[in-house]
């Protein structure tokens, strides 16, 4: 969940009211959020640089506030002050409403061609005589910040770029240049550099840095110019110093570009929406034209209000509780979901407002009513119908063996389920194409590429990692392994293995075959070729040539067991014998 820092001060200047941090923290569990410390600045850098560092800095107390993830409109104390107001019924949702300036006289967004295989959307709009404070400023920035780091994917889906119009001049145009090509003075720097150099610059900032891959290998960068030719951004990386905005900024032109559409409107909607408050005529925001590449054109931003019905009986239903529809329109109401009760009761009109982009079906709805009025408040009931919970005997038979195991004097371990496809293929001495393995489509390392198929590999690592511990090293884990079945809906399917290793001086292949033993005896399953289980030499690429076993048991293969071969020993890193196991475990059940 993201975290918002405000100022107390200023948030209680904001409500109109103070607040002791036990009543605060009430109020925001009233309204579906979480208070989550109480601090300073002083005190965040202390904990995390030291006392040292801390000299100086702020004692302000600072609210840190846990805001659902999908609720953008409460990433800024402007749209968590308006919640919490519209919340405790103090003052009315507000209408946003758009200005579509007289023909001629508005600006307009031009979007070329050459965009469409880097960063093909884009969406503006201007916030008009707008006043700018200090914390007002700080608030803005901030804001932009929580929202590229949350729906817009640190930026791989949408950046924001904010500018002051009165210098620079539309028609403003949204292209794409070879890097090469582009040069100009980034934000807070003293000189022009060209796009190349303007990414070495910033690939040890720890802050720019993160973005620099969005674009860096593509042939042409995405850059929007104004009529002069002044660069205002490259986005998704940095604004133009010339554009930048100050606290004495009275027109603001706010652009987004990305590569998703609806999530460019939805932050162009949600920065607008929270900052035009402070223009000159509140809550209005100056449309944009945006002319696409085939000639069409749209006007942003879109401020779009829609409406949904919910029978009320739906919501008292789900919500355990019996409310009458017009307490329950009451309800929505103050959660800055206008509802009225329509015909003769059946239905509540609900009317979205363009800052709730989180509701998306009627059980978003439904919830918000359940916050309005009080989890605390729905009266526990027993259900209707009821289960007694059991374990799954799988995870059941899995405990007793751990335990037994133990006993046995074998250690457990626990391994990544994700491996490299090394791992399970060629250092086990056989082909990745015929391990059925479920391959990650975009891995982060070359560690996690696969699913296992196996749990071999991972213990041998184990041992590994562990060389210098004395010797015997026996090790086992019961855990997955995944397989591709296209009989199952996810084209996949898991089996619980039980692995053991012995590592010593000598290969131990009869300790491993006496653990099987007393694993096949734990399981009553008796040594015999009818209705028990036996072994049957066999060959496997991880085995000594003639050192290898296969477990038959209830008339099928359930694994093998053996002498590993010095190639997988060497591969692996080790240089001693090493005897292992490994059985399925669910055809026991």
């Amino acid at each position: 969940m993201p975290t918002v820092s405000v100022r107390r001060e200023l948030l209680f200047q904001a409500l109109g009211r103070s607040y002791t941090d036990e009543e605060f923290d009430e109020l925001c569990f009233e309204f579906g959020l979480e208070l989550d410390d109480v601090t300073s600045e002083k005190d965040i850098i202390s904990k995390e640089k030291g006392e040292g560092k801390a000299e100086g800095a702020s004692d302000t107390v600072l609210y840190k506030i846990d805001v659902p993830a999908n609720r953008y409109d409460l990433l800024c104390l402007e749209g968590l002050v308006r919640g919490l107001q519209v919340f405790k019924e103090r003052i009315n949702l507000p209408r946003y409403e758009k200005i579509i300036p007289a023909k001629g006289e508005g600006q307009k967004l031009i979007i070329t061609e050459e965009t469409a295989k880097v960063r093909p959307h884009a969406v503006a709009a201007v916030l008009r005589n707008i006043t700018f404070t200090k914390e007002r400023y700080d608030s803005f920035i901030d804001l932009q910040e929580k929202l590229h780091q949350n729906i817009c994917r640190r930026r791989a889906l949408v950046a924001i770029g904010t500018h002051d119009l009165d210098t620079i001049a539309g028609p403003f145009t949204f292209t794409a240049k070879a890097p090469s090509e582009i040069k100009f003075k980034p934000l807070n720097q003293s000189q022009e550099y060209t796009a190349p150099q303007i990414m070495d610059l910033y690939r040890t900032d720890s802050h720019l840095r993160h973005y620099l891959h969005l674009i860096e290998n593509k042939p042409l960068y995405p850059v929007i110019y104004d009529s002069n030719g002044v660069v205002l951004s490259m986005p998704p990386i940095i604004n133009g110093d010339h554009s930048k905005i100050n606290l004495n900024t009275r027109n603001v032109f706010v652009e987004c570009t990305g590569t998703d559409m609806t999530k460019a409107k939805i932050v162009l909607d949600t920065i607008v929406t929270m900052f035009s408050e402070y223009c000159e005529k509140p809550f209005t925001v100056e449309a944009v034209e945006v002319v696409l590449p085939n000639g069409k054109t749209h006007i942003y931003p879109e401020l779009a209000y829609r409406k949904e019905k919910v029978k009320p009986e739906h919501i008292n239903k789900k919500l355990g509780i019996s409310e009458t529809p017009s307490s329950l329109a009451k309800l929505l109401t103050r959660m800055c979901l206008k509802s009225h009760v329509t015909g003769n009761g059946n239905n509540i009109e609900i009317e979205i407002p363009p800052t709730r982009a989180d509701i998306i079906h009627a059980c978003d709805i439904v919830e918000d009513a359940a916050i309005a009025y009080g989890y605390n408040n729905i009266q526990m009931t027993i259900p209707k119908t009821y289960t007694i919970a059991n374990q799954l005997p799988l995870n059941k038979l899995t405990e007793l063996l751990r335990l037994d195991l133990a006993a046995a004097g074998f250690t457990e371990a626990l391994t990544f389920a994700l491996c490299s496809q090394e791992d399970i293929a060629d250092k086990l001495g056989t082909d990745i194409s015929t391990t059925k393995a479920v391959h990650i489509a975009n891995p982060k390392t070359a560690e996690f590429q696969v699913a296992r198929t196996t749990l071999l590999p991972g213990l041998l690592k184990t041992i590994a990692a562990n060389r210098k511990m004395p010797l015997p090293l026996k090790l086992f884990e019961i855990s997955d392994i995944v397989v591709k079945d296209p009989s199952k809906d996810v084209g996949a399917r898991n089996y619980r293995h039980l692995c053991a290793v012995y590592y010593n001086k000598s290969p131990g292949f009869e300790i491993i075959h006496g653990l099987l033993d007393r694993v096949m005896q734990l399981l009553e399953v008796p040594p015999s070729e009818e209705n028990g289980y036996v072994i049957k030499a066999t060959e496997g690429s991880a085995f000594f040539p003639g050192r290898c076993a296969e477990i038959f048991a209830k008339g099928q293969s359930v694994g093998k067991l053996g002498v590993l071969h010095p190639d997988v020993i060497t591969k692996f890193e080790l240089t001693m014998p090493c005897s292992a196991l490994e059985i399925n475990i669910e055809p026991f059940l």
